[in-house]
């Protein structure tokens, strides 16, 4: 069984200042510039360490179940060693990417109005699905990066509602979000395409992955939050609006999971 410190050993710590060096650099502009932010500066931090601990992690659980670690002159590897079981490892470089998510998420959300819902559609969407996917197929394939843009979009949702419900705080604060500048009316237009367009997706990956057409039985959790939303709710109307997306969310989710991985 592997103890803290072979993971850590596994984490190549070795390889962190190709982490640590571009972040430092970056704050290094930012002093100049007379703009430095400690705490912004620590999450690029955590970012950048999460993402390079992901790889490592990741590239030990390829290497390790193909055999190629056997003869390794280096630093030990944890499924080539027997160290872990590669289950365990590929587990651990998916919480480091999830970290990198997360601190990404809070990073992108508090820097540009725009750039919030760009950074969960590519965080919770695309960076997610497809770096789930390809440190087991060891592969960059189509079908990961389109079953990506429902996922990413349906996390979009969760955002915009949320961001609908604030536009009056958020304005008077000067907090300059997408919905403060596209408008009340546009964002419950912007809600209802992140809430419904997943099943187009899904409709149309059904043409190679039959059974992805089961998202569709998550239709009528889809209707509600929808309806409400257009019909103009607002303020504390929005919070069981938002609660309704993130079931939908799940109940899309475990359907599409369930029509990629059964081929027929």
């Amino acid at each position: 069984m592997a103890t803290a410190r072979d993971w850590l050993a596994g984490a190549r710590p070795r390889t962190l200042p190709a982490a640590l060096v571009p972040v430092a650099v970056g704050t290094g502009v930012a002093i100049g510039y007379g703009d430095f932010s400690a705490w912004r500066a620590l999450l690029a931090l955590v970012v950048a360490l999460a993402l390079q601990v992901g790889v490592n992690y990741a590239n030990d659980y390829s290497d390790g179940i193909r055999g190629t670690d056997e003869a390794r002159v280096g630093p030990v590897r944890l499924v080539a060693a027997g160290l872990a079981p590669p289950r365990q490892v590929l587990t651990a470089a998916g919480a480091s990417f999830a970290v990198a998510c997360l601190a990404g998420f809070v990073l992108a959300a508090t820097t540009a109005w725009w750039f919030g819902e760009v950074a969960v559609f590519a965080f919770f969407g695309l960076a997610a699905v497809v770096g789930t996917a390809y440190v087991q197929v060891r592969s960059l394939t189509w079908l990961s990066v389109a079953a990506a843009v429902p996922v990413g979009l349906l996390a979009c949702a969760l955002l915009v509602i949320n961001n609908l419900r604030d536009i009056p705080s958020d304005t008077a604060a000067g907090k300059r979000t997408l919905a403060v500048r596209i408008g009340d009316p546009r964002t419950r237009l912007l809600y209802a395409g992140c809430a419904l367009v997943p099943f187009a997706v899904s409709a149309l990956i059904a043409v190679v992955r039959p059974l992805t057409l089961l998202t569709l039985a998550a239709v009528p959790l889809a209707l509600p939050p929808v309806r409400a939303v257009r019909d103009g709710a607002s303020g504390p109307a929005l919070i069981g609006a938002l609660g309704q997306t993130g079931r939908l969310q799940l109940a899309f989710g475990a359907l599409l999971t369930l029509g990629l991985a059964v081929r027929i």
